[in-house]
C-alpha cells in the first residue's frame, strides 16, 4: 500500500478498507508501506513471506507493472493484473491504438509534447492527459479557445501527453471482475468534470447504478469492458471508463476512454458499489482477491 506515485492517498485509504476486510475474514493482514527504498520492500517480503499478496498500490511504480515484475522475480502470489497486462492497460496511448484495432471506438487522439502545448494542437474542446497516471491526476480540459492552456513549468509526470477529443455527455464505468462484466455505472458530478476531487470527496458527485442508459447501449458497454479487460490482457479486478454522447442525435454514440487495472477501493469508489449491487459485499470481494492471487498473471 501507500507506494510513492500521485496516487499515494488514494491507496492508503483502499488499504484501510482492505486491511479490515481481511481481519473480518480471519487473515492476518501485513500492511507494507512502499517507499523508494527497494530493498527495505525485499527485505520485508523475505522476513514475512506472505501466502498471498493484495496489490492495493495506484499509480506509477505500482500499477503498471513495475511492482508486478518485482513480485513474479520473488515467486509471490498477487492479485490483479501481471506485468503485461499492467504495462498496457497504464499506458494511455498504447490501451487506444489495441482497443482501436478490435473495434471500440474512441476520440480522436494523438501524442504530444509538453513543449508543444504553448499553443493549441487541436481545435477546442479537447482533454490533455497524462500517458501513465490514473484517478484523473494531471487532467485538464480545454472548452474553448478562451480557456487558459495549463503552465506546464512545475508538470511532475510524462515529458508527453495524451490530447483526446473531449466527448460531451454521460460518464459510464464499468467493473469486470475475473473477465466479466458486473455492471455499468453512471457519474454525474455536481459540477465541473469527474476529477480527483470529486472521486474522493463525498457529496461532490452522483452515482447512478445501475447506469439508466438503453437497453442496447448498456448491453454494448458491458461488452466493450470485458473486451478490453482481455484485449490488454488484464487480470482480477479492472475498471474500464466511457464516455456516452447522446447530446446531438439518438440513439447516441460510446467512446472507450481507458482501463484501470487496479481500480480504487476507498468508502466512494466505484467498483465495490458495482460489485455490491452485483450481489457481492466488499469483504467477499477481498476474499475472492485473496483466492485469485497467483503468479504468471
Amino acid at each position: 500500500m501507500g507506494g510513492f506515485s500521485a496516487e499515494r492517498d488514494v491507496s492508503l485509504s483502499s488499504a484501510r478498507g482492505v486491511i479490515k476486510a481481511l481481519e473480518e475474514l480471519g487473515h492476518t493482514p501485513i500492511p507494507i508501506d512502499v517507499t523508494p527504498d527497494i530493498k527495505a520492500l525485499i527485505e520485508a517480503l523475505e522476513t514475512h513471506k506472505p501466502d498471498a499478496i493484495l496489490n492495493i498500490l495506484h499509480g506509477k511504480w505500482g500499477e503498471d507493472g513495475c511492482i508486478q515484475g518485482l513480485l513474479e522475480m520473488m515467486h509471490f502470489p498477487y492479485s490483479n493484473s501481471g506485468v503485461l497486462g499492467s504495462a498496457l492497460a497504464m499506458n494511455k496511448d498504447v490501451a487506444r491504438k489495441m482497443c482501436s484495432l478490435e473495434g471500440l471506438r474512441l476520440p480522436e487522439g494523438k501524442v504530444v509534447k509538453i513543449q508543444d502545448l504553448k499553443n493549441h494542437v487541436m481545435d477546442p474542446p479537447y482533454v490533455i492527459k497524462p500517458i501513465g497516471e490514473g484517478s484523473s491526476v494531471g487532467v485538464h480540459i480545454i472548452l474553448d479557445t478562451k480557456t487558459p492552456l495549463p503552465n506546464f513549468a512545475d508538470w511532475c509526470f510524462e515529458d508527453k501527453v495524451l490530447v483526446e477529443r473531449y466527448i460531451p455527455g454521460r460518464e459510464i464505468q464499468v467493473a469486470v471482475l475475473g473477465g466479466k462484466a458486473k455492471g455499468a455505472i453512471e457519474i454525474r458530478p455536481l459540477s465541473g468534470f469527474y476529477d480527483y476531487e470529486a472521486k474522493y470527496t463525498d457529496g461532490k458527485a452522483t452515482h447512478l447504478m445501475p447506469a439508466p442508459l438503453p437497453a442496447d447501449v448498456y448491453a454494448q458497454v458491458m461488452d466493450w469492458a470485458e473486451k478490453a479487460h482481455h484485449i490488454l490482457e488484464c487480470k482480477g479486478v479492472t475498471r474500464s471508463d466511457f464516455r456516452y454522447d447522446d447530446t446531438h442525435e439518438d440513439p447516441g454514440k460510446l467512446y472507450y476512454l481507458e482501463t484501470n487495472p487496479q481500480p480504487g477501493l476507498t468508502p466512494l469508489s466505484l467498483v465495490p458499489e458495482i460489485l455490491a449491487h452485483a450481489g457481492m459485499s466488499y469483504t467477499q470481494f477481498v476474499h475472492w482477491m485473496v483466492e485469485d492471487a497467483s503468479c504468471r498473471r
